[in-house]
Formats: structure tokens, C-alpha cells, sequence
């Protein structure tokens, strides 16, 4: 559908000329996104402030066959939030959608809008006393509709689970402008399909989420964070294994980062420098939450490294003796995909294996990289506990930055191919947006594929929501 003035004046008259983005200066910060890979065109952007507003917004949308692109803070790294180069799409910002409706310390629940900053709720979360666990290295900016539609993980994945765990029920505005009201509060409920589960991971593709219950947790009673030196992502996972052991459920994270990446975030982040004397070949940080006490956080944590070092499995440990301490060595981790930027080009991978097999898909996947590309460095670094590794390739020194980025799909092919011959997922966490949409068909059966189109077409027959995103 062309937008023509007068289908710009009606959807313009929904919201308010205030919140009816139309020049090309207040546009552009909706058509960029983190990576510069996708950009896209659009005359209208608007800003509803209300689930009325959306719904009205969404009718009149499937009525004139007006393609809609919902989008959040604007932080997804596969162009799903991006409209197309054709200027037919309309942006659907959700930033005014910023209010936190109820917290309820009692029942472990907050109620909020999808506009809310993730930072905003993990504040409001602790002014309450509780702990909402979601942590994103753009938590600063990324909004809590965007992390539901694309099942955000991060780095608490290991105790929490993604965003998909963390969500109880939702508000949701189909295409045709219902609203369905599924905001439950109860955490079992079997009557019937779980509706919210259509819609988290979808990536805008059915509907608009408006609104969410969000799980809170009780603030630990103590941390403790160790940054520790080794020398193989073999003797990574018995760390892992033997971490598990001691802490159970009190184990919050386990990052795993290689030498080049810290010497990334060293030389390119202010403030970031690497705790220990010596260099390693491999790093874990190493996260302890306790519910008793600091004493106990910390206890565990020297249990597992004596352990550790007595088995040969570490080559040097640094504890955090203050919450400055922590901060900074979760700074070095959270660096680390920004730091490869000034290295130029990067070819850069979200994946998912068995926790089992990371040690032998990383040296399979580094001998195939470098078989291609001899000299890229290979920033492989990420959530060793839950199996997820952002799977980085960084151009050869003195490399022409465009050449090595025009071999990103031969790269990618080569690495996803491994991937799947380890049962693995091409997508751990970003989602599929545009940049995975042709390889969900080639790893996804027929049937699944099937499947999903056969829900797309119930839900948006029209084809309106986000189209050319997932399937």
C-alpha cells in the first residue's frame, strides 16, 4: 500500500501531530541500528502513548493494507525493528509506553509497559527490594517490549532463564486493533494454550506486545565475582562443572572471553583494564548470588577455586573485594563486543551448542575461519553456562574492512554449518529479523516452517505486522 497524504493525515491523527515524527532529521535515529548493517526508509514515524492508541493504529493499519514495523529502544542487532528501503512501512515506536503500572513485592510481580527501559525496572525492582534479573549490555537504552519479542537472554540466562521465563503474561494488540488482555499474575494456569509464548520471540510479527507481568526475585544477600585465568575452554567446562557443583543454583554466571577479546576491551574502553598480572589464553568471569550472606558468596567462590587450582584446571583467580571491583570486571565482559568496532570489520555469529561440546566447536569452527581467512581473529566469547557464544570474527590486520565484510556469508554459511552438525541453534538470542531469515528456512523441517507460516496467516492475514522479518 502506497502511503498517500491523506493515509498519513489518518494515522497522523491518531497520535497527535506532537508524536507524528515526519522530517527526515527527526526519522533518521529510527533507521539506524547498532550494527549499520540495515537500513530502511520510512515518511512516518509514530509515538502512541497508550494501548488505545496502538490498537487504533494496528485497525486501521490491516484495513489499508499498511505494513507496520513495531520498534523498542532500538538495540537489536538483526534489523528486526528496521522498516524496508521502499518507504511504504510505518515505524511504531513504543518509548511512550513507559509506564511501570504496579509493583508487587508480595507476589514477586511487576507490571509494565513496553516502553519501560530495562535499567528503569531493574531500579524499580530494587527500591522495592527485589531483583529483576534480566542484564543486557544495552539495558541502558533496550525496552522491556523489545526483549519479549526477542526473547532477550544475557548474561543471568544461567540462573534466571531468557525473557521467556521471566514473563508470567501479556497485553497484546493483534492486527485487527483487538487487544487481548492476558496479563495473568499467577504462575500456573493450565487452562488452555499459553498464549503469551505466541507472541515473546516473535519479533513483531503477530502483534504488538503493550505491556507484561515481569517475575521479581529476592535480592541476594551477597555477591561475589571472581575473574580467573586458564588456559583452554576444555578446562573451562570442568571449571564450569565443578562451579555447579559447589554453588547449584547460586551460580549466576559463567562468561567465558579469549585473550584478543580482552585486549579489545583493554585498549578500546575507558576505565577497563585486565585484573591480572600475567596474560591468559582463556578468561571465566564467574558470578556467585548468595541468599545467605556477602561471607557465604565469598566462601563459595574460594572453595571453587582452591578446588580448581589443587586440579590443575586454573592458572590464576582474582576475587572482586568491592562492588566497584565487580562492576569493573563485568564492565570488561559487557565492553567486549563494542571494543571489536575500532578493529574493523566483523563478521559476527549468535550461537547456541550443547555446553559440552563449546570446547570442540570452537576449535572445528576456528580451523574452518581461519582455512577461509587466514589472519582473522576470532573473538569467540559469551555464556559458557547456558551454551551461548557470540561467535566473532574480526578482520586480519591491515585488511580491506569492505572486502572482508563481502565475504560474510561465505563465513557464516561455513560456521552455521558446524553449528548444525552439533545440534546447535544459528540463534541463541538476537532472533531471526532480516539478517537470519533465509537460514531459518534452510535449518528449520518443512513441518516447523509450515507451522509457523500457518500462525502468521491466522493471526495477520493482511501481512501488515513487520513484514519481510522471520518467516
Amino acid at each position: 500500500m502506497t502511503l498517500t497524504q491523506n493515509l498519513i493525515e489518518r494515522f497522523v491523527a491518531i497520535v497527535g501531530e506532537a508524536y507524528a515524527l515526519r522530517s527526515a532529521n527527526d526519522i533518521e535515529p529510527y533507521l539506524i541500528e547498532p550494527r549499520d548493517k540495515f537500513g530502511g526508509k520510512t515518511s512516518l514515524v509514530l509515538r502512541p502513548s497508550n494501548v488505545d492508541e496502538v490498537s487504533a493504529i494496528l485497525k486501521l493499519a490491516t484495513e489499508t493494507e499498511t505494513a507496520i514495523v513495531p520498534q523498542g529502544g532500538n538495540t537489536g542487532l538483526v534489523g528486526g525493528q528496521i522498516p524496508d528501503g521502499s518507504g511504504t512501512q510505518i515505524v511504531l515506536s513504543l518509548s511512550r509506553l513507559n509506564k511501570i503500572r504496579s509493583i508487587d513485592p508480595a507476589g514477586n510481580l511487576a507490571i509494565v509497559e513496553a516502553g519501560v527501559v530495562l535499567q528503569k525496572l531493574q531500579e524499580a525492582a530494587a527500591q522495592a527490594g527485589k531483583l529483576f534479573p534480566l542484564s543486557l549490555g544495552s539495558e541502558g537504552s533496550c525496552q522491556v517490549g523489545g526483549n519479549l519479542s526477542s526473547n532477550a537472554g544475557g548474561t543471568a540466562v544461567l540462573a534466571y532463564g531468557n525473557t521467556r521465563e521471566l514473563c508470567l503474561g501479556v497485553e497484546v494488540v493483534l492486527p485487527t486493533g483487538e487487544i487481548l488482555n492476558d496479563l495473568r499474575t499467577v504462575k500456573k494456569d493450565n487452562t488452555g494454550y499459553d498464549l503469551k509464548d505466541l507472541f515473546i520471540g516473535a519479533e513483531g510479527t503477530l502483534g504488538v506486545i503493550t505491556a507484561a507481568v515481569m517475575k521479581l526475585f529476592p535480592l541476594p544477600k551477597g555477591k561475589g565475582v571472581a575473574y580467573v585465568g586458564l588456559s583452554s575452554p576444555d578446562n573451562a567446562l570442568q571449571l564450569l562443572n565443578m562451579a555447579q557443583s559447589h554453588a547449584g543454583a547460586s551460580l549466576t554466571g559463567f562468561e567465558l572471553m579469549p585473550r584478543i577479546g580482552v585486549e579489545f576491551s583493554v585498549a578500546h574502553t575507558e576505565g577497563v583494564r585486565d585484573p591480572l598480572q600475567e596474560p591468559h589464553n582463556w578468561y571465566v568471569l564467574l558470578d556467585i548470588s548468595s541468599s545467605r550472606s556477602a561471607e557465604d558468596a565469598r566462601e563459595t567462590i574460594e572453595a571453587i577455586l582452591t578446588e580448581a587450582f589443587e586440579a590443575g584446571l586454573v592458572d590464576d583467580a582474582t576475587i572482586a573485594e568491592s562492588t566497584a571491583q565487580e562492576k569493573s570486571f563485568w564492565h570488561m565482559r559487557e565492553a567486549m563486543s563494542h571494543a571489536q568496532k575500532p578493529e574493523g570489520g566483523s563478521i559476527k555469529h549468535d550461537i547456541s551448542v550443547p555446553v559440552a561440546r563449546i570446547p570442540d566447536f570452537i576449535k572445528e569452527a576456528d580451523q574452518a575461519v581461519l582455512d577461509l581467512i587466514p589472519g582473522a581473529r576470532i573473538v569467540s566469547f559469551g555464556h559458557m553456562g547456558d551454551g551461548n557464544l557470540h561467535y566473532n570474527i574480526s578482520q586480519p590486520v591491515g585488511a580491506d574492512k569492505q572486502a572482508f565484510l563481502d565475504r560474510w556469508a561465505e563465513v557464516t554459511k561455513r560456521v552455521h554449518d558446524i553449528v548444525r552438525a552439533y545440534n546447535g541453534s544459528i540463534s541463541a538470542e538476537h532472533g531471526i529479523g532480516q539478517l537470519k531469515r533465509q537460514e531459518l528456512s534452510e535449518t528449520k523441517s518443512p513441518i516447523a516452517l509450515d507451522l509457523m507460516r500457518r500462525i502468521k496467516k491466522s493471526f495477520d492475514p493482511a501481512g501488515v505486522m513487520n513484514p519481510g522479518k522471520v518467516i
